[in-house]
């Protein structure tokens, strides 16, 4: 069977470069703002969320959405400046969890093995090639949003990341724009999950992120690197599942954003300011 002519693949393709897109360019900030493990967080939140639909009956795209967003904002909130903190993360993940595995639960107990099984394995994993036609136009119209809403509100948020008190003192409304960027980091984790699944997800939006801060010290150039980074290893990844059909989309994908990482990691090491952020691109693509 020829993958690469297939209506799966198209749908795949299309899809995956909006996603990626989107993740790249908040994955940029994500990273810049030393929000990483945010990130993680809201993988978990993914899978629980997920789950949580599922049990209630409901589409799971619904909890992965609801659940990525509402604990993004919650994150945020309770957070020191509208900026969630390790201790405030670290508290929820046993939480998160452990409500992921009732509601896993409650699933199992009403469906069967193999839907279970399924569905699982589409959450953790990812189910790109699955995408239906109008599950890709979803995706797509999505992703799309979320990049032009990061892109209308770039400057100012560059600004209160680099400098928050300053920006603060400047009348930019810091704490709107720390509630608004993790509601958009949700929304970018509930989208990527259905790339790379809840898993993995961490991998596409701090990878790119942290190639472009190690090759480039201007932020809007690293973070048009970032989105090209993204979009790129999403391509070469599902070029390399299609030719080798045994290896899954989202493993292929991940492959590629690390050898992309760990080249650009070998071509410098950069000193300053900007080298401190990019460690944090380090920690997340080692976890």
């Amino acid at each position: 069977m020829n993958v690469w002519s297939q209506d799966f693949f198209h749908n795949a393709l299309l899809a995956g470069t909006f996603i990626a897109l989107a993740s790249g360019l908040v994955g940029y900030f994500l990273v810049l703002r030393a929000q990483v493990f945010t990130g993680d967080a809201l993988s978990h939140v993914a899978f629980t969320g997920a789950m949580a639909a599922l049990a209630a009956g409901w589409d799971l795209r619904l909890g992965l959405f609801v659940g990525c967003i509402g604990v993004g904002l919650l994150l945020a909130g309770i957070g020191r400046r509208g900026k969630a903190d390790d201790v405030v993360i670290g508290s929820a993940f046993a939480w998160i969890l452990g409500l992921g595995s009732f509601f896993l639960t409650l699933y199992t107990t009403s469906q069967s093995g193999a839907s279970v099984g399924n569905a699982g394995t589409s959450v953790l994993f990812g189910s790109i090639f699955g995408l239906s036609g109008s599950q890709t136009l979803v995706a797509v119209l999505i992703a799309a949003a979320i990049s032009a809403v990061l892109l209308l509100i770039a400057r100012p948020l560059l600004f209160a990341t680099l400098d928050e008190a300053v920006a603060a003192a400047r009348g930019v409304p810091v704490k709107v724009l720390g509630l608004g960027f993790l509601a958009l980091v949700g929304a970018c984790a509930g989208e990527a999950t259905q790339a790379v699944g809840s898993l993995l997800l961490l991998g596409l939006l701090a990878a790119p992120a942290g190639a472009a801060l190690r090759l480039t010290d201007r932020p809007y150039v690293g973070l048009a690197l970032s989105a090209g980074f993204a979009v790129a290893e999403m391509w070469l990844g599902l070029a390399l599942s299609a030719a080798v059909t045994s290896l899954p989309p989202s493993f292929s994908i991940m492959a590629v954003a690390t050898a992309v990482y760990a080249a650009a990691w070998l071509l410098t090491r950069r000193g300053g300011r900007f080298a401190e952020l990019a460690r944090e691109g380090d920690a997340a693509v080692a976890h």
